[in-house]
């Protein structure tokens, strides 16, 4: 992006004093502290690692050029718009957000609210880029289901005071198959857009010239990395993202600022376009216009008496003519040199459902003699059915080569989705032939099963036993949640099949079961197993327990006979006699 020389100030300011006053008053009140060094970039002081945006880092837009415009140092009382046109007083139209913009702007804040709560983004910071990148889609000219009425293009990033950004999409969408060129209200280049885009109005595609879809764009693009926005750091990293200059960075924070103390819907195309640029030109981005032909002269009439042309004044003898300028040619970007991607030292990328990969990917770029290219952008991209995700929950991660030309992603987390799936790595603004790495999600799994407790589990037939059994899963002695089990009920220790009678549990109808799948432990690694019953089977069974991954766990259960209810007849004879069988019969 062309350098912006100091911050230009709005048009009708009434002296230099005045404007100085007021850029003074805003960067005191509203900017927030980022140290930089001359060259517009962040000192150490402010540093970020990768995959945190850097000077050679484009970011959404490649950096192409913004309006400079700030608000005005006093906001208006909000009031609702009753008119058609701009609201009268002075800056209020500044304060105003068109009606169908501002709803794309909030909508799309409320939908990040619910996906990524821990972002806290308000819509205010997606109003202050959609002013600063396009005067709010050119003051609102947009379609009702949010699609401008004329795309909005930034200038071609060719080398040349730009940004030199070779075309990633074969015009597609900037109509360019020479050169990438930033793109609608919000003003993506295609090959962010590509990865970044979303339907914010549920139309069935993703859509860079339409206001909802990329206003979801933009917040999900802001609230990659894990990023708290309501963290200061977090927030200027954000913005710095999206376009790489303090300027830029300054210029957001004064509108989102403005827009918190007070703000109002104003109808679609309503609004007042800005008027100043980073680039120092006064035409606002747009479609170049068509040029129009001079007329050509007209004839002479017939007859007519022309009026002798007044001859030239005779140039100074001596005096050269001024050659014109030389085109400049433009410098070869790190990423014109890139012939070829290659694996960094990858290791085998596997890891059980939920837990994070051990190892990460590398890709190194190189140059056609395999040398090392450094400050270049390699995208990684999570392709397949499957959850895995980044940290930081997204599904792609752009990051800069290192000095060795080495990229290194951020560390993969494995969902609950087992099976394959693909990470493609892709070198961002060229087209260069992609590295795919194969990962493997694989089951939760224990490798050992113990009893909780070690009452022993006896019953008499035809009852209740007193005690649930308990488990607990542990996998390299850690207890290990979500672990699939299947418990079974045998005749014996050596039986392979379930019983056909002894001890058993009940299905949701109260019927017998002897066999449960489908099983879990819970996050503490346990599993209580449901009440067992008994039959009339008395003796000696086994409960079997086995999960995922091969852990084995086998308790036995005993029944016994009831008590008998009927008394046992006496074989001896009673001992007392009654005194009349005990007198002599002589008596």
């Amino acid at each position: 992006m062309a350098a912006h020389i100091g911050r230009r100030l709005r048009k009708g300011a009434v002296t230099t004093a005045v404007a100085a006053a007021a850029v003074a008053a805003l960067s005191a009140s509203q900017a927030p502290e980022v140290v930089a060094d001359g060259q517009e970039r962040q000192s150490a002081a402010d540093a970020q690692g990768t995959p945190d945006p850097t000077a050679a880092d484009p970011g959404a837009t490649g950096n192409s050029p913004y309006y400079t415009d700030l608000p005005p140092l006093n906001s208006p009382t909000p009031v609702p718009s009753t008119t058609v046109g701009p609201t009268p007083g002075t800056g209020t139209s500044q304060a105003g957000i068109p009606a169908t913009v501002l709803d794309a702007y909030q909508r799309a804040a409320s939908e990040l609210a619910a996906s990524k709560p821990g972002c806290n983004l308000p819509w205010q910071l997606l109003a202050a880029i959609g002013q600063v990148e396009s005067g709010q889609a050119r003051g609102g000219r947009v379609t009702a289901d949010g699609t401008t009425v004329s795309p909005i293009l930034g200038p071609v990033l060719n080398g040349v005071g730009f940004a030199h950004i070779k075309d990633t999409d074969h015009g597609a969408y900037d109509g360019d198959a020479t050169y990438d060129r930033a793109i609608g209200p919000l003003q993506f280049i295609p090959s962010t857009w590509a990865w970044a885009g979303r339907d914010g109005n549920a139309d069935g595609k993703a859509d860079p010239n339409n206001v909802y879809d990329a206003a979801l764009a933009a917040g999900h693009y802001l609230c990659r990395n894990g990023w708290d926005l309501s963290v200061e750091a977090d927030l200027k990293k954000a913005i710095l993202s999206y376009n790489y200059s303090q300027d830029y960075l300054h210029t957001v924070r004064s509108w989102m600022e403005f827009y918190r103390r007070g703000t109002h819907e104003i109808p679609d195309g309503s609004g007042s376009l800005p008027g100043n640029r980073s680039d120092d030109h006064e035409t606002p981005m747009s479609p170049s216009a068509p040029v129009t032909p001079s007329p050509a002269p007209r004839p002479s009439k017939p007859g007519g008496t022309t009026k002798p042309s007044t001859p030239a004044t005779p140039s100074k003898p001596g005096t050269p003519s001024t050659p014109s300028k030389p085109t400049p040619t433009p410098t070869p970007t790190p990423t014109d040199t890139v012939a070829h991607l290659e694996d960094a030292g990858t290791a085998t990328l596997s890891a059980r459902a939920g837990d994070t990969f051990t190892d990460r990917i590398g890709t190194r770029a190189e140059t056609s003699a395999g040398k090392p290219v450094a400050k270049v952008r390699i995208r990684f991209t999570i392709v397949g059915d499957t959850d895995a995700t980044f940290a930081g929950g997204e599904s792609h991660a752009t990051v800069v080569t290192d000095a060795k030309g080495v990229a290194l992603a951020p560390a993969l987390r494995a969902g609950e989705k087992t099976g394959d799936f693909t990470v493609r790595a892709l070198l961002v603004g060229r087209a260069v032939t992609a590295v795919d790495y194969k990962a493997t999600v694989t089951a939760r799994a224990a490798d050992a099963l113990t009893r909780t407790g070690d009452a022993a589990l006896t019953c008499t037939a035809g009852g209740a036993f007193a005690d649930r059994v308990e488990v607990k899963a542990t996998y390299k002695g850690a207890p290990v949640g979500k672990v699939a089990a299947t418990a079974t009920l045998l005749a014996s220790a050596d039986a392979t099949a379930a019983a056909d009678k002894g001890p058993y549990f009940k299905d949701a109808s109260g019927k017998p079961v002897r066999t449960l799948t489908g099983l879990e432990t819970d996050a503490k690694g346990l599993l209580k197993l449901p009440e067992l019953f008994a039959d009339d089977a008395t003796g000696t069974f086994v409960l079997r327990v086995t999960t995922t991954g091969g852990a084995t766990l086998t308790v036995e259960l005993t029944v016994t006979a009831p008590a008998s209810s009927t008394p046992t007849p006496s074989d001896s004879p009673s001992p007392a006699q009654s005194p009349a069988a005990s007198e002599s019969p002589s008596a």
